[in-house]
């Protein structure tokens, strides 16, 4: 059982949104007996506490569904790398070049670097003129965040897709739901991994309830 409301008069709110007013605690819990919801404290620090008639088990439900799906829409930022020589045979280049496009059109950014050794150390132009070339090649995918720089033996410069196509890697992850998934979404039970609902808490509402028997 959670804790009890302990003020005598709360700011109470409808099921709906609507405002009721201050009333005496023991007049907000007989009116959420008399339709059968709970009565809910959503702003406890408030002077009166503001108290809101809802249906707890399914707020819960529904704040765990909201929490899941943005879960599903939100793509972490992953950085991947991509080491080149600046003397890279052509068909190599062609491979890792894949690699890249494959990276952005996943929406994730890319951190090419160029190796250089021995005396190739001397022409860093070499490995500058590569990495604008990749650039150029690149560009309907993404854009240069970190313009090339010198550091030690390589040379390094990071890619990052558009927002357009990060956007569009972001549907694509939301589409591919699992049948266990969809099969939780329907019974109300969490997905694998996830937080069960009732642990789940929007903002605003801090999970206060007060019992509507016995009052």
């Amino acid at each position: 059982m959670n804790e009890q409301i302990r003020a005598r008069e709360v700011r109470l709110v409808g099921p709906e949104g609507e405002q009721v007013g201050i009333v005496p605690l023991e007049r907000a819990l007989q009116l959420a007996a008399d339709v059968d919801l709970d009565l809910v404290e959503v702003a406890p620090m408030a002077r009166p506490p503001v108290c809101k008639l809802m249906d707890f088990g399914k707020f819960k439900y529904e704040s765990a569904l909201k929490a899941r799906e943005a879960r599903r829409n939100q793509q972490q930022t992953v950085i991947k790398e991509m080491k080149l020589r600046p003397k890279i045979d052509p068909h190599d280049y062609e491979t890792k070049k894949g690699h890249v496009v494959r990276f952005l059109k996943a929406g994730d950014k890319v951190k090419v670097t160029i190796m250089f050794r021995g005396r190739e150390q001397s022409r860093p132009e070499l490995g500058y003129r590569l990495l604008r070339r990749l650039e150029s090649e690149i560009t309907e995918l993404g854009y240069v965040e970190a313009a090339p720089k010198q550091d030690g033996r390589n040379m390094i410069m990071v890619l990052a897709p558009h927002r357009a196509v990060k956007a569009s890697a972001v549907a694509a992850t939301a589409s591919r739901v699992g049948p266990r998934d969809r099969a939780a979404e329907e019974s109300g039970a969490p997905a694998t991994g996830e937080t069960p609902a009732g642990e789940t808490a929007a903002a605003g509402e801090t999970g206060t309830t007060a019992e509507t028997s016995g009052q």
